[in-house]
């Protein structure tokens, strides 16, 4: 029996065409669950090689239109970490400005939109809005808001085009930053009301044991720098990746699954994972607001995801607020450059930065000309695959011995998948599942 849902989001990258999900029954037990992703090979990797270091950045962002800047942060720190470039603080901050961007307008699509219809049994966007016409209409134009901040900075909204290694192209006035200053004071209190919104919904009742990973910073929430931790103790340099977490092959999905090295055990990226690991450093109102909704102090529900995403939502909006209150006032010194001047040498460099949907991992190595001689990407959906399965399996069996129908277990299938916001044809929520049971 096979249910099919589909929620059009106008996106195709890296992992290309439909997720699927078989589960496989055996005397009325759950014997196995795939997640398949149909990825064709990584042709963003092999097309950077030969070029010059300096296209990087414009290539990398278009491997997804919702997270561009996730890819573009990531791939600017790994160069400049194999070239040895040094970023001034101004640039340091401008990067976090347009990281708050990317948070704000992914987060509200994927809260609105693609998420909180499941909480209410609806189809889609359209047919929440009928129900939630307000709450809708704030959370699109918290989106506009995010998306208004990277046209500013970095120059167009989709696929932005002012990133380059070493700073920007070009760095706004203060007058296009002070611009955005009432817009961004009125989304601190909008998200705040779509957490207590999102809040008081009903989630059903599941937690697992995860390993929670994420990045971590001891001054400030993570987002484009900082070291791997995790819930089980690790805590690593970003250098050290690959001795702790290895992809690997499976035989149903041509997309690669990550897990812990030793193990082979799954472990879980995203919203949920930073705020469980790093709750102390959440922006003021944002910490706040998560003791006023009573989120756990170690939340392992991921249908309570979506609770995670709005406090991120607010700290996005709340530090966006502060840098360009402060941008607005002292503005850059008039000789400060728009970038870091740095000589092409040969080297190697990896960094991590968190995108909405988790770690996103890059790794390059430069030859003395400046030329790309490899490059290798490993975003998040990728980490989050074996989880995902793992997640299904455990829910559905608790369903199937609730008496649920295959139709029901079918949509809740979906529907756990989705806490995950996972980039299936780059975040299309549109899943087969296919039931196979022995007769």
């Amino acid at each position: 029996m096979s249910s099919r849902d589909i929620i059009e989001v106008p996106i195709l990258t890296r992992v290309e065409g439909e997720g699927g999900v078989t589960i496989r029954l055996r005397d009325g037990v759950i014997e196995n669950v795939e997640l398949n992703i149909y990825e064709p090979p990584r042709l963003f990797e092999a097309l950077l090689r030969g070029r010059p270091l300096e296209d990087t950045p414009d290539i990398t962002a278009r491997i997804c239109g919702i997270c561009p800047v996730a890819y573009q942060m990531s791939s600017v720190h790994a160069l400049e970490a194999a070239l040895g470039v040094q970023i001034s603080p101004t640039i340091r901050r401008l990067r976090r400005l347009l990281y708050c961007g990317e948070w704000i307008e992914s987060h509200a699509l994927h809260i609105h939109l693609l998420h909180a219809p499941d909480f209410f049994g609806a189809a889609s966007g359209i047919e929440l809005a009928q129900r939630f016409p307000n709450e809708i209409k704030r959370g699109l134009q918290l989106k506009k808001f995010g998306n208004r901040l990277l046209e500013v900075l970095g120059g167009r909204a989709i696929h932005p085009i002012s990133v380059r290694v070493g700073g920007f192209h070009r760095l706004p006035s203060r007058d296009e930053m002070a611009s955005l200053i009432p817009h961004f004071e009125w989304g601190v209190q909008a998200a705040v009301e779509t957490t207590r919104w999102v809040a008081a919904f009903s989630f059903p009742d599941f937690e697992q044991p995860y390993e929670f990973v994420s990045l971590s910073h001891p001054d400030e929430y993570p987002m484009n720098e900082g070291d791997i931790v995790s819930s089980h103790g690790l805590h690593i340099p970003v250098t050290e990746y690959d001795r702790h977490f290895v992809e690997e092959h499976v035989a149903h999905s041509t997309a690669l699954h990550a897990v812990r090295r030793d193990q082979r055990t799954p472990y879980f990226l995203g919203p949920l994972a930073r705020v469980n690991l790093n709750r102390d450093r959440l922006s003021p109102t944002a910490k706040r607001l998560a003791d006023e909704v009573n989120f756990p102090l170690h939340c392992r529900n991921p249908f309570q995801s979506i609770i995670a995403r709005s406090l991120e939502l607010v700290h996005a909006y709340e530090e966006a607020l502060a840098i360009l209150r402060d941008y607005a006032s002292v503005g850059p010194l008039s000789s400060e450059p728009a970038y870091m001047p740095y000589q092409p040498k040969d080297g190697s460099g990896c960094a991590a930065t968190e995108a909405p949907r988790g770690l996103l991992f890059h790794e390059y190595r430069i030859d003395a000309a400046g030329k790309i001689v490899s490059g290798r990407i490993i975003p998040p959906t990728s980490q989050n695959q074996k989880q995902i399965e793992r997640d299904v399996t455990d829910y559905l069996t608790g369903r199937l011995l609730a008496g649920a129908t295959r139709d029901d277990m079918a949509l809740d299938c979906e529907r756990l998948v989705r806490t995950y916001d996972p980039c299936i044809s780059c975040s299309t929520h549109f899943l087969k599942v296919r039931w196979e049971e022995p007769t």
